[in-house]
């Protein structure tokens, strides 16, 4: 697990160091067009805080609107910059969709900033469930995030065509059909 000391005692990763990361202004730039270095950087950083959640040592965090958003951070978005191109950079998916769906039950989102919000609903976005994609719409919809919610739409009608998103199946070792081939051959074709 990732430990940072303060005053001598070893403590590990907190929710805010997670959100203070990934919120910082330097970072932002990064979310959707990360480098080798700064992919590199995150691995070195967090992957023993990822570790810790895929083992349900951070369930706790989910306690909390803050929590939930940091460990979502953790499981959905850290290992696609960790783990780009390998089966572990969708380890963390469905376990970040289920944290999703506690901080939705718990009305979380309604007491999370704006600005972070679209990180709360993201693991909807990124599921290979249609149900999951017709709710991430709806939410992003919802809350008006109308950049996110073209995302979202575009996500959706992936998923409604082909019931998976064809550009993960060389990574993850499934044999495409002839139709998502042809699709993924296009300039159009979403490459994740």
């Amino acid at each position: 697990m990732k430990f940072i000391h303060q005053k001598g005692i070893a403590l590990k990763t907190t929710p805010q160091q997670i959100l203070d990361f990934w919120f910082d202004a330097d970072n932002r730039k990064f979310w959707f067009a990360s480098t080798p270095a700064m992919d590199q950087q995150i691995l070195e950083q967090f992957s023993s805080t990822f570790e810790a959640a895929i083992e349900h040592q951070l369930d706790d965090w989910m306690e909390s609107p803050e929590g939930a958003l940091a460990l979502i951070i953790v499981l959905d978005q850290l290992p696609l910059n960790m783990y780009r191109d390998q089966v572990k950079s969708f380890s963390g998916e469905q376990q970040a969709v289920k944290v999703c769906r506690h901080a939705l039950k718990r009305f979380y989102d309604e007491q999370i900033d704006i600005e972070h919000l679209a990180f709360l609903y993201m693991p909807l976005m990124h599921s290979e469930s249609l149900q999951d994609q017709n709710d991430s719409v709806l939410l992003f919809e919802a809350a008006e995030l109308d950049e996110n919610a073209r995302f979202a739409r575009h996500h959706r009608d992936i998923v409604q065509r082909f019931g998976r998103f064809p550009h993960r199946n060389a990574i993850l070792g499934r044999e495409s059909s002839a139709e998502e081939l042809a699709y993924l051959a296009t300039k159009e074709a979403f490459t994740g």
